[in-house]
């Protein structure tokens, strides 16, 4: 067994001679040269784990050129001669890397995490935050790598005002980092003693008659599927990704019935919306028929994707309301129609139960111990309550705007 100075004329020399064997280092215990009959050079080192009776192992650091050169090589048998000596096997620590580079990659464990999210309100929440705001931030750092200043710098580049956004990045990185510390997969959450960003300020917009009218009118000038979206949220009251995404299945014609299944709602209960007469005009437009599909989706573009340009309806509907020759309309989103139809509810007397059956809420009357034992579904005061909504908006809608209603 050869002993000497490992340097590159000594590898140099070794390569030339054809040599075959290990050249040790007589300066770094363990640290050594490993040659092959086909002229492969590799850097080495030999050590031991607990002392003289235990086993010789060999660690190997690297081939023969860049980046290992006998003095980078020299400088990392160094290094792991300090862990050998703190306790650390530097095997096991590699495969540790190793396991943490592949598996354990934020980008690569993130899909894992998503697809364990059985509810599709939150795998949609999910989904979206981790691909707009989280992945191109954290991209393939390992999880156990991941600092507080990580995350933080995550919202740091996050737009100030997206408010609701930054709450719901927040949590979904909370409950990831939660369930990775589950799994075993990391110690602590980098997360811990992180502030929750602050609350959205309630929204307290809701379309007057008028408005609600000139909205309902520039509909039927939209996309062939943004236009009847619009028109439903308005007379259902339900969310728009559980209009957008209804199901021919869901729908009854014969009963007036849209049942919606609990994997699709935001709070996971199911939910029944009868239909008034306008919801089942606007689904006969649809279907070109008064009898409907029994399957499919309701709404799909020509290639027969799901409908998602929401932002793209709503600007355009917006510029044909700002050019139909009425008075200028304040801000409004989408979700404004939503509680409109709550407001228009409490004007029109409908009881507050039944306001938060029709939209499902679970909160107030819905809560609690009350929420638990109270599982009258309202189906009747429902049906009569949207009636009532359907015959108090159907005069708006009218190309002359209708008659004013008394109602305040």
């Amino acid at each position: 067994m050869a002993c000497g100075k490992i340097t590159k004329r000594t590898i140099d020399a070794l390569i030339a001679n054809c040599a075959e064997g290990f050249l040790w280092d007589n300066a770094i215990k363990g640290f050594g040269v490993r040659i092959t009959r086909a002229g492969a050079v590799s850097y080495i080192l030999q050590f031991r784990m607990g002392g003289r009776e235990s086993t010789t192992r060999r660690y190997t650091i690297g081939s023969h050129g860049s980046p290992w050169t006998p003095v980078t090589a020299r400088e990392e048998a160094r290094r792991i001669s300090l862990l050998i000596a703190q306790g650390i096997d530097p095997v096991e620590a590699d495969k540790q890397r190793r396991q943490e580079a592949v598996n354990l990659a934020f980008s690569s464990y993130a899909v894992g995490f998503q697809k364990a999210c059985l509810s599709n309100s939150w795998n949609g929440c999910v989904e979206r935050s981790l691909r707009l705001y989280v992945k191109p931030v954290l991209g393939n750092k390992p999880l156990p790598k991941i600092k507080r200043a990580d995350v933080a710098t995550v919202f740091d580049r996050m737009p100030a005002h997206q408010v609701a956004n930054r709450r719901n990045v927040f949590a979904v990185l909370r409950r990831l980092f939660r369930w990775a510390v589950n799994r075993g997969d990391i110690e602590r959450s980098p997360m811990d003693g992180m502030e929750t960003p602050p609350p959205v300020r309630p929204r307290d917009r809701w379309l007057s008659d008028e408005e609600l009218g000139r909205v309902w009118r520039q509909t039927f000038r939209t996309h062939r599927c943004f236009g009847p979206i619009v028109r439903l949220l308005i007379l259902t009251g339900q969310r728009r990704e559980e209009v957008s995404s209804v199901t021919w299945s869901e729908l009854n014609r014969d009963e007036l019935m849209w049942t919606l299944p609990g994997s699709r709602t935001k709070n996971g209960e199911p939910n029944m919306i009868p239909l008034n007469a306008l919801a089942v005009s606007v689904l006969d437009a649809v279907a070109q028929a008064e009898i409907w599909p029994r399957q499919g989706k309701v709404f799909t573009t020509s290639s027969g994707a799901p409908f998602t340009a929401y932002s793209k309806g709503k600007r355009e509907i917006d510029q044909l309301i700002a050019e139909d020759g009425g008075e200028p309309v304040a801000p409004w989103r989408l979700h404004d129609l939503r509680r409109t139809l709550a407001t228009g509810f409490q004007r029109l007397g409908v009881r507050f139960e039944v306001t938060e059956a029709v939209l499902n809420h679970v909160s107030g009357s819905r809560a609690g111990v009350a929420g638990i034992y109270q599982r009258y579904d309202w189906k009747k005061e429902k049906a009569a309550a949207l009636g009532q909504w359907n015959d108090y908006i159907a005069p708006f809608f009218a190309p002359d705007r209708g008659a004013q209603s008394g109602l305040g």
